[in-house]
């Protein structure tokens, strides 16, 4: 039995036969997916993290993978160890942004095994934070890999890629979103191939390999002496999460606000006069090489906005300092 997903790159249409999927996620990067695996037809099992605090409330929120199942009406797992489960009988296991270490007898519990949706083009950026680090290395361009599911971190054989070009004021929110999206037809290539023996596995080259590893707040601090395309990769790889928050300066050193840069790129030189990390003509930041222009921020509390909209209300003056908070 076959039906018809949503899911391609080019808006075509993959028929894709209909599975028995467990589906194990927590972020919202799965969602896209699981939702078109839920529109093809696929059963679907879904499992997930636990519900955890989360916010300035620190209220128990459930994760994106079961808040979205169960308004499609599904009874989504909370697990703690998903090894420790007494798994349906499936197909395929379908592994996207899950955050636990899945162990061989459930790797290989359905009949085609289990695949693992990962947002680099392995073998570069293993990790947990390709997205992020594909912006802080100044890559031109990205895509997904679907790969088998191996004890090794992100190393199974490569099933099918996709490749896409990064912006060049993308943020990571931003560039996580498009990739969350073009995952999905890449997930239905593989599904249609594996069920007629037409999915080429290509080991990774592990001399080739990279590493994206997580990110921490500590890792948000600015250095105003490095040089500005840095600087300015840094506030766009790192938002919306972690987000590198500022203190704004005044020319004596109070503190007037705080606020996180969401977009930025590389300025003209602003001369000798300023220091890194002091605002200069045309409301440029100084940095080592070069300034940055920093084009949207996010007050404390607030919308992200445009650095020309905020400064119709607060005070973005030469000679003022952003530190990192």
């Amino acid at each position: 039995m076959y039906s018809y997903g949503k899911a391609t790159q080019d808006n075509s249409f993959l028929p894709v036969p209909i599975m028995r999927i467990i589906f194990t996620g927590s972020g919202e990067f799965g969602v896209p997916t699981l939702g078109a695996l839920l529109d093809a037809g696929h059963k679907i099992f879904p499992y997930t993290q636990p519900d955890r605090p989360a916010g300035r409330g620190r209220k128990v929120t459930p994760t994106a993978v079961a808040r979205f199942a169960e308004e499609r009406g599904l009874n989504a797992i909370r697990t703690a160890d998903l090894n420790a489960e007494s798994l349906p009988a499936a197909d395929l296991m379908i592994v996207i942004a899950f955050g636990q270490k899945i162990a061989p007898a459930a790797v290989n519990h359905p009949r085609f095994g289990s695949v693992n949706l990962h947002a680099s083009l392995l073998p570069k950026l293993r990790g947990a934070a390709p997205i992020n680090w594909a912006i802080l290395r100044g890559d031109a361009d990205t895509g997904n890999s679907v790969i088998r599911l191996a004890q090794k971190m992100d190393a199974g054989a490569i099933l099918a890629q996709s490749r896409i070009l990064i912006g060049e004021v993308e943020t990571a929110g931003e560039l996580h979103d498009r990739l969350a999206v073009d995952g999905v037809g890449l997930i239905s290539r593989v599904i249609d191939g594996l069920s007629n023996g037409r999915v080429e596995e290509i080991p990774q080259d592990d001399s080739q390999a990279t590493l994206a590893p997580k990110l921490t707040r500590e890792s948000t601090m600015i250095d105003w002496t490095l040089p500005a395309d840095e600087i300015a990769r840094k506030i766009r790889g790192l938002y919306p999460w972690p987000g590198c928050r500022v203190r704004m300066l005044d020319a004596a050193g109070g503190e007037t606000g705080r606020l996180t840069l969401v977009r930025a790129r590389p300025a003209d030189d602003e001369g000798p006069r300023w220091h890194p990390g002091e605002i200069a003509i045309d409301g440029f930041v100084a940095c080592g090489h070069r300034a940055v222009e920093i084009l949207e921020i996010q007050p404390d509390g607030k919308r992200p906005m445009t650095l020309a909209d905020f400064r119709r209300g607060n005070p973005w003056m030469p000679g003022m300092k952003l530190a990192s908070a």
